[in-house]
């Protein structure tokens, strides 16, 4: 569990000029100072751009997955990687999560320094100094749990020989990474390639085996039914491992990891891992997608599993990036001062929803503006004939893909339907 005053004195931060869009008159104030001012993102003095957060969404999307984990009998560790923030570790925790899933060393020290206790590296671990402070971390606290991959022999002998040399106490667990097919991501290709890692582990004292795991994401052509089958063949590898006796080192009480889950599949993550056999300890179904906090106006909001099970519910975009016409060169042209270090733009490009007038404060849908590019500082818009759209009107944005949303931003105004801001959410990328 995250420890809460970890998280609380991210309150204490003073407010300067390393965040943007932030009022220029708040400097000198505390974060939980400024929060408590409980200003309007409008008119409190934020400049643009500015990214707001909706409270309300992200408590929606936050209860959303709690309830169906619950229903499905999954545990869920979401990946941090999407936001960084340990204020959302935090309400994830508090809504269910097992643990947080890190990409890399970076982000599971991050995690440690506010007080996570249950992480989920989802790649193999070779570097020898993270595994060094890994070991010290494990061998610190003994309520510490900590899973990683592994997908080669290689990597399991450099995990090995950096944890021996490191005077590791307690083995570190790991999952053996079935890849997802060729010319898909990481993970060994072949089941006998899994069983050759897996001995490999059981040959180092350092290591344990613990389960298997992998992201089904990557199937190539991906659909339902690639994706389930590819899932089926992750259960039937762990069966397997279970019936030749390799999760022989877990003690009494613990379980076998399976563990999968992007954003865009959890349904079948779950239809799947409802099929699990009785293996010979209690499995953990892990669940790990991150991308349902914030959601999003683009690529999640097509694939969401709950489009093709709507009766499970629905997630809730929740950022709006605002941005102000700083020029308006022709009827069929105009610029907004946001780009490319304010947006995310790798998989699609912001989607213009609402203007706010610069005159009189109304607010009217986006129509007839469309956003055609993005340059460093500048949002390239087209407009159709008639629409309405002048200097210094700001325009609200809906972003594609949390996971290069946050990391351009570290403190985020967290905003109630009303433009009242609440709290500022903190991230660490």
């Amino acid at each position: 569990m995250a420890a809460a005053h970890h998280v609380t004195a991210l309150a204490d931060e003073p407010v300067d000029h390393r965040f943007k869009g932030l009022p220029p008159d708040a400097e000198g104030l505390t974060v939980g100072a400024l929060a408590a001012e409980r200003r309007d993102l409008f008119g409190g003095g934020f400049t643009t751009p500015v990214l707001a957060l909706s409270a309300e969404s992200v408590e929606h999307n936050l209860a959303l997955l709690e309830t169906y984990a619950e229903r499905h009998g999954l545990a869920f560790a979401p990946h941090g990687k999407t936001s960084m923030s340990p204020q959302l570790f935090a309400r994830q925790l508090e809504h269910g999560a097992w643990g947080i899933t890190a990409a890399v060393p970076h982000q599971a020290r991050v995690y440690r320094a506010f007080g996570i206790g249950r992480i989920f590296l989802a790649n193999e671990l070779v570097d020898a100094a993270a595994l060094r402070w890994l070991a010290g971390e494990l061998d610190a606290d003994p309520d510490f749990a900590f899973v990683c991959y592994a997908d080669s022999v290689r990597g399991v002998e450099l995990m090995d020989e950096a944890l021996r040399a490191a005077g590791a106490s307690r083995p570190v667990d790991v999952v053996v990474e079935l890849g997802a097919g060729e010319g898909a991501r990481t993970g060994a290709r072949t089941e006998a390639d899994c069983a050759a890692v897996a001995d490999a582990v059981a040959g180092a004292p350092t290591l344990r085996l613990v389960g298997v795991a992998g992201y089904e994401g990557e199937v190539p052509d991906a659909d339902g039914d690639r994706v389930r089958a590819w899932l089926r063949r992750l259960v039937a590898l762990a069966a397997d491992f279970d019936a030749a006796g390799r999760f022989g080192a877990l003690g009494a009480g613990e379980r076998i990891v399976i563990s999968a889950g992007g954003s865009a599949w959890f349904d079948a993550v779950a239809d799947v891992f409802a099929e699990i056999p009785q293996l010979s300890a209690p499995v953990l179904k892990l669940l790990r997608s991150g991308a349902y906090v914030s959601h999003d106006d683009g690529h999640y909001r097509h694939l969401t599993p709950f489009n093709r099970v709507p009766e499970e519910g629905a997630l809730q975009p929740a950022f709006r990036l605002w941005a102000q016409v700083v020029s308006r060169p022709s009827a069929e042209q105009a610029f907004l001062n946001a780009g490319k270090r304010d947006a995310a733009y790798d998989l699609d490009l912001p989607e213009a929803q609402v203007v706010r007038s610069g005159r009189d404060g109304s607010v009217r849908p986006a129509e007839g503006i469309t956003v055609t590019g993005l340059s460093d500082q500048h949002t390239w818009v087209r407009t159709d004939e008639g629409a309405r759209l002048e200097v210094g009107d700001w325009v609200g944005m809906g972003l594609s893909h949390p996971c290069t949303s946050f990391d351009k931003w570290q403190l985020i105004p967290l905003v109630e339907a009303d433009g009242t801001v609440t709290d500022f959410v903190r991230t660490f990328f």
